[in-house]
C-alpha cells in the first residue's frame, strides 16, 4: 500500500518551510507530523498547524492567547506541547520562520528515546 498523500494544506505549509531544510510529513493518528532530521517538530490536524513547545517558547504562544492542540474533542483540557502560530504566520515563509525555528529547537533540546534494536 502506498503512502496516503499529504493534503493540500500540508503541502503548503511544507512549501512554507523550504527554508528550514527538507521537512517531511508522515500521516499520523488521523492528521501528520512534521518533521526534520528525524525530529518531529510540527503538527498537522485538519486545517490547523500546530508547532512544538516547551517552558522556553510557550509563554510567547500564551501571551497571544495561542490554543495548545487538544487531540480529545470530549476533554479539552487535555492537551499537547504544541500550540498553533498566529494565523498571519501562514501568509508567507519569512513570517513562519519565525515560529517555525524556535519549534525545531524545542525538537533539538527534548530527551531522545533510545531507538529499539
Amino acid at each position: 500500500m502506498a503512502p496516503r498523500r499529504p493534503p493540500p494544506f500540508v503541502t503548503h505549509v511544507l512549501e512554507l518551510m523550504q527554508p528550514l531544510g527538507p521537512v517531511v510529513a508522515r500521516s499520523m493518528f488521523g492528521g501528520w507530523g512534521l518533521s526534520l532530521d528525524g525530529l518531529t517538530f510540527a503538527l498537522v490536524a485538519g486545517e490547523e498547524l500546530y508547532l512544538k513547545t516547551d517552558a522556553q517558547n510557550r509563554p510567547t504562544y500564551e501571551a497571544l492567547g495561542l490554543p495548545a492542540f487538544a487531540p480529545y474533542e470530549d476533554q479539552p483540557e487535555r492537551t499537547m506541547n504544541y500550540h498553533r502560530p498566529p494565523a498571519d504566520a501562514l501568509e508567507d515563509s519569512d513570517s513562519l520562520m519565525v515560529w517555525v525555528r524556535p519549534a525545531f529547537e524545542v525538537a533539538l533540546r527534548a530527551p531522545r528515546k533510545p531507538k529499539k534494536k
